[in-house]
């Protein structure tokens, strides 16, 4: 009975090919919940696959429909040892983007796992089928290995991540006296390269938003007024122009953060960025100045325009246009303020004499910032138990650049939240060929074993 031995028994899970059966037919199940029709495969991942394989470690299991109206439902499964124990929460979810198929390279399948060499694809083999399968197969190789884990154990899973987890925050704060947690460990998102763990603090936020205008009903022929009446693809163009400077330094300065916390600044230092795509340049001129690459990515404010459109692009009239409009997207740290992005932003654009540009926020595209802590003892506890099982110390990130549902968790459960991901830039995730590497997956299922068996070990572990 030892670490090692339970580290032995997951790696067994994986070269015998017993973790690739459970998550091929986690995979099978077409779980597209951005299609409202699978709404009933969305019910039997959980109770069908999931429910069924934690029952056979000992968790009790309850399902619940979702409030938010199209939402998929909520599985918590918790096996709860001595009170007196630490708790954990583990979180992951079952839905995937859409499956895209006619998209896929010939010889693939959204729906059923090919392994070709190190690559194994499958839609959710990273996104996220595959991270929560590697969390339940820890889970089960400790308890395995030890009898019984010797912390209290929560998993919820939810099927409506990909259509930004309606339903999650009202569940959360319903049901937070019966979710007491010590610590929450989860597993979602990329590494930062696929040859070194990470552990992140939290995530950025993501807020979005139209700039438009409309001058008149319909276009004028462009020989006659082009030259004489406002155009509002100029206008626009000039608005969004006044926003940054031409390399890309915000200019509006309440969306930026005052200064980046010393302690976040340490952790982003040595972190280096794997683009996982040869043809991606990042010119050290673009955005702030003095500021690293990870400073920027992790750290900062970033500000793009999505799309813009005037007239018709795909069918262009000799007209002076009546209308135009940009979806812009601001991603920001828990240093900043989001309060204040679109009133900054209006009295920005009013100082520059754009006040005919209407401001639109795009609700369903909000997400809040979160940090954890870095000075919290659970993250130097967590960084050294990755570290004792990989020989190497892991990436710290104060937080992952794209959105997490940290906020709400942290809100809800008052504790710290951590999360360990286990793909890589290159998986494809949200599109065509998605897939897992063999053995980043291979050295995540003993990361994680590693770390649930020294949550079980008193000595140690923050009190």
């Amino acid at each position: 009975m030892s670490r090692d031995g339970a580290i032995a028994r997951v790696r067994d899970t994986f070269d015998t090919g017993a973790f690739l059966a459970s998550l091929r037919r986690r995979v099978a199940i077409p779980t597209e919940s951005q299609e409202p029709d699978r709404l009933p495969d969305l019910h039997r991942y959980l109770e069908d696959e999931i429910a069924p394989s934690m029952a056979s470690l000992g968790y009790t299991c309850r399902i619940t429909p979702n409030s938010a109206p199209g939402g998929g439902p909520f599985l918590v499964a918790e096996r709860l040892e001595d009170p007196t124990l630490p708790t954990l929460m583990t979180y992951g979810h079952g839905d995937v983007v859409r499956g895209i198929p006619e998209q896929w390279r010939d010889g693939l399948d959204p729906w059923d796992i090919t392994v070709e060499g190190e690559r194994w694809y499958g839609r959710g083999t990273a996104d996220n089928k595959g991270q929560h399968s590697i969390v339940i197969a820890a889970l089960e190789a400790v308890l395995g290995e030890r009898g019984h884990h010797g912390f209290n154990s929560r998993i919820l899973i939810e099927t409506s991540e990909e259509i930004g987890s309606p339903g999650l925050d009202i569940f959360l704060t319903e049901n937070a006296a019966d979710l007491g947690t010590d610590i929450m460990l989860a597993s979602d998102g990329p590494r930062m390269t696929p040859g070194r763990a990470d552990v992140k603090l939290g995530n950025r936020g993501g807020i979005a938003f139209d700039l438009s205008l409309k001058l008149r009903e319909g276009s004028r022929h462009s020989g006659h007024w082009g030259g004489v009446l406002e155009d509002p693809g100029v206008i626009l163009a000039q608005a969004i122009s006044c926003i940054t400077t031409p390399r890309g330094r915000i200019l509006v300065e309440e969306w930026l953060p005052k200064s980046i916390p010393p302690k976040v600044r340490e952790a982003l230092k040595d972190l280096d960025i794997d683009p996982a795509d040869p043809t991606l340049v990042m010119p050290d001129d673009w955005g702030e100045p003095g500021l690293s690459t990870a400073e920027k990515m992790y750290g900062w404010t970033s500000f793009i325009v999505l799309a813009m459109i005037t007239g018709r692009p795909e069918n262009p009239v000799n007209g002076v246009q009546p209308d135009a409009r940009a979806r812009c997207q601001l991603r920001f740290t828990a240093d900043a303020d989001h309060t204040r992005f679109l009133p900054a932003l209006r009295t920005h654009l009013d100082a520059h004499g754009f006040q005919i540009v209407t401001i639109t926020p795009v609700r369903e595209n909000f997400f809040p910032a979160w940090r954890t802590d870095p000075e919290n003892p659970w993250v130097d506890w967590t960084v050294n138990s990755v570290a004792r099982t990989t020989g190497t110390a892991p990436n710290v990130v104060p937080n992952s650049s794209g959105g997490l549902p940290s906020e709400l968790f942290g809100r809800a459960l008052g504790c710290p939240i951590l999360w360990i991901p286990h793909s890589y830039g290159g998986c494809r995730q949200h599109g065509p060929d998605e897939h897992i590497l063999a053995p980043l997956t291979r050295e995540a299922l003993s990361i994680m074993a590693g770390v649930f068996w020294d949550l079980g070990e008193a000595q140690g572990r923050p009190q």
